[in-house]
């Protein structure tokens, strides 16, 4: 008898996958996690029945989340990373000659859970620059004033836990957080299904940020395929970044190249951010 994992999106919406054999189930006092062993993509974990990463397509996401914003930053040397417990965009940074890197995820046993299940992906917890709080982010960041050269918000679906993590207010808390070169990115969805909360997210941080941009990755796994991370930036432009910076890490998806092109949009894409575009 064959199992198969269905990721509810929405109620016009599924992706399911074969499932071998499941390897975890639990809820915690957030939510559920469950961790599957999957014919097409490895291992595979969902958080209240939504996929968040899985073997086969992970370093797209956690590269992209994690080099794009470091590359453009012109001296990175301290991190804040917000969710991401599975420690992939944690892996990625530590890529990088930074000093310090704080993950702030609130449920401890999805930390505990990805080191178990996915310790490739997981690896950068061993790394002594690694400091890792059990804590709820929004209120995390609005106690740090000034500290981070980059802030990376690796959020689950703007529901839940997560839903603050969308909230112009947390944006601004954010921005106090940043030091004066300093700059954020989020995940932001897909352009197909969630049209709306991109250019509410971009009409805040047009009024946050003097540099905001947002560019594109490639994530089968995720709705659409297609998704989308944004930027706030108080100084620095990743168009003119140094891509001489990028050469030398070991990716298999984030290049110079890939650097260039993920910020050239389709044309759907730019008008969902472009200022007196009607919302979607």
């Amino acid at each position: 008898m064959q199992c198969w994992f269905t990721e509810n999106q929405s109620p016009d919406l599924r992706i399911s996958c074969r499932v071998k054999k499941v390897l975890h189930q639990e809820r915690s006092e957030f939510q559920e996690i469950a961790v599957y062993d999957t014919g097409q993509y490895g291992r595979l974990l969902a958080l209240d029945d939504v996929i968040m990463t899985t073997d086969r397509d992970e370093f797209v996401y956690h590269e992209m989340m994690a080099h794009v914003p470091l590359v453009t930053h012109p001296n990175p040397k301290r991190v804040l990373v917000i969710g991401g417990g599975d420690g992939g965009v944690v892996r990625e940074v530590i890529k990088h000659p930074v000093e310090e890197v704080h993950l702030c995820e609130i449920d401890g046993r999805v930390i505990e859970v990805c080191k178990e299940y996915f310790p490739a992906i997981s690896a950068g917890y061993k790394d002594p620059r690694v400091r890792i709080h059990v804590a709820d982010g929004i209120e995390f960041v609005r106690q740090r004033k000034g500290q981070f050269d980059v802030i990376i918000v690796d959020s689950t679906d703007p529901v839940g836990p997560a839903e603050g993590l969308f909230r112009e207010e947390f944006y601004r808390s954010v921005s106090k957080a940043l030091a004066p070169e300093g700059l954020f990115v989020g995940q932001t969805e897909s352009p197909f299904f969630n049209g709306d909360l991109i250019k509410s997210i971009h009409e805040g941080l047009n009024r946050i940020f003097p540099v905001v941009r947002l560019y594109l990755a490639n994530i089968p796994t995720y709705p659409g395929g297609l998704w989308s991370i944004s930027m706030g930036s108080k100084q620095a432009d990743p168009l003119s970044a140094d891509l001489k910076r990028a050469e030398g890490l070991k990716t298999r998806y984030y290049s110079a190249e890939v650097h260039r092109g993920c910020f050239a949009l389709p044309l759907f894409v730019k008008q969902l951010i472009s200022p007196g575009t009607p919302r979607a």
